[in-house]
């Protein structure tokens, strides 16, 4: 979902205007995927002619939106070749990673640069101080990193839970306070001034992944982020899977938990409040009402329960064991539907594959015939944001090229 300032480039069906935004834009796009060229090999590839690649790079260059880089010489008589490339520095994008305990925050230049970075914790009670914490964290780092707030193309924005494109709020996130409430779109809008898009988090975490971690190396995937909540980002065939509703992946409702069979007197009617029968068994409070049920003094958190299996607490283990019992469930019903690859563990419970994966595999050795590569995530605690940053430069690209045109 995006909502912003962008306009479409004002060029009609074959007039002059049209076929320069054409032979442009195919220039830059090619320089994107294929680094640093020159005016020769353009015109080889794009299959225009060299006058034409030559008048095309002078109004790019002209614009800021390539610059050269360097020079080549030709085996050919050993002329030397002005190489091109895209502009990192034609535009930025900020991406933000919303959580119930941190909010991070990074701006990246359009070659995918972090030019500054930093998390805060989220201590928030309300949806209109949360809108204010990020407005004040992104334009900090704007200055942090010695731009102008203007030279801000896009922003991302990971959350929990879903937009809903019919209401135009957010569902199901209930750890965050009003943030489901009507009109938070257009606040957030309304106080950052910029194109924005909201997506989430662990969608975000995929597509990170994909980029920057082991997605890269595969093209079906799924991306499971357990923390303060459960949720699940689906790649297929490469690209994200979104669902008919834009709720693929919230794998918190599925139909088990911390009773086997389905205990249906316990199961509740779903609200916005509700957080799904996995996501209560399987989150840091269910690992936290599990260490109660077995018997672990208070104070108690996730955090604590793990540093205690870690130093071998027979009770905190066998936590762990549930844990781990839960997360395969989950898993072998992600395996029988869409087979992937690879299974990529995130989030602050996610991580710790040191103790959750021994018995998350025994236990799937006895509920899958094969069983795809389970690991967790490469990119540590930066999957959501460098996904938001991900996501905002594959926007950016667009809406810097749409400002050029526009003039």
């Amino acid at each position: 979902m995006s909502v912003g300032n962008s306009h479409q480039p004002e060029y009609q069906a074959g007039t002059p205007s049209l076929l320069r935004a054409i032979n442009e834009r195919s220039l830059l796009e090619y320089l994107r995927s294929h680094g640093p060229t020159s005016r020769a090999q353009l015109a080889r590839v794009v299959g225009l002619s060299k006058p034409t690649v030559s008048q095309a790079l002078a109004s790019l260059e002209q614009a800021q939106l390539v610059r050269a880089v360097g020079q080549s010489v030709s085996n050919k008589g050993g002329r030397i070749a002005t190489l091109y490339e895209p502009n990192p520095e034609a535009g930025y994008v900020i991406g933000v990673d919303v959580g119930r305990g941190w909010v991070r925050a990074a701006v990246s230049d359009l070659a995918g640069h972090i030019v500054a970075r930093r998390d805060v914790p989220n201590t928030t009670q309300s949806a209109a101080s949360l809108v204010a914490l990020i407005n004040q964290l992104a334009r900090e780092l704007v200055v942090e990193a010695k731009l102008s707030w203007k030279q801000v193309v896009h922003t991302v924005i990971g959350t929990p839970g879903v937009f809903d494109e019919e209401s135009k709020r957010v569902r199901f996130a209930s750890n965050l306070p009003e943030w489901g409430r009507h009109g938070l779109l257009t606040e957030l809008q309304e106080t950052l001034g910029l194109s924005i898009s909201l997506e989430n988090d662990a969608n975000l975490a995929a597509l990170g992944e994909r980029r920057f971690g082991w997605g890269n190396e595969t093209q079906t995937f799924v991306y499971i982020l357990i923390g303060t909540g459960v949720g699940m980002g689906i790649v297929l065939n490469g690209t994200l899977y979104r669902g008919a509703n834009g709720a693929a992946g919230e794998i918190g409702f599925l139909p088990f938990g911390a009773t086997q069979p389905l205990d249906l007197e316990r199961a509740v009617e779903p609200n916005e409040g509700y957080l799904g029968m996995f996501e209560e068994a399987t989150s840091a409070q269910g690992i936290v009402h599990m260490a109660q049920a077995q018997g672990l003094s208070e104070p108690l958190s996730a955090k604590q329960i793990f540093a205690a299996a870690l130093q071998g607490e027979a009770k905190a283990l066998a936590v762990i064991e549930q844990e781990g019992q839960r997360l395969a469930l989950a898993i072998s019903a992600i395996v029988a539907i869409l087979d992937p690859e690879l299974i990529v563990l995130g989030g602050g419970i996610g991580q710790r594959t040191d103790l959750l994966l021994q018995p998350l595999e025994q236990t799937l050795r006895r509920l899958l015939p094969t069983r795809p590569r389970i690991v967790a995530t490469r990119l540590g605690n930066e999957s959501v944001l460098l996904g938001a940053v991900a996501t905002a430069l594959e926007l950016a690209h667009n809406l810097v090229f749409q400002r050029y045109f526009n003039g």
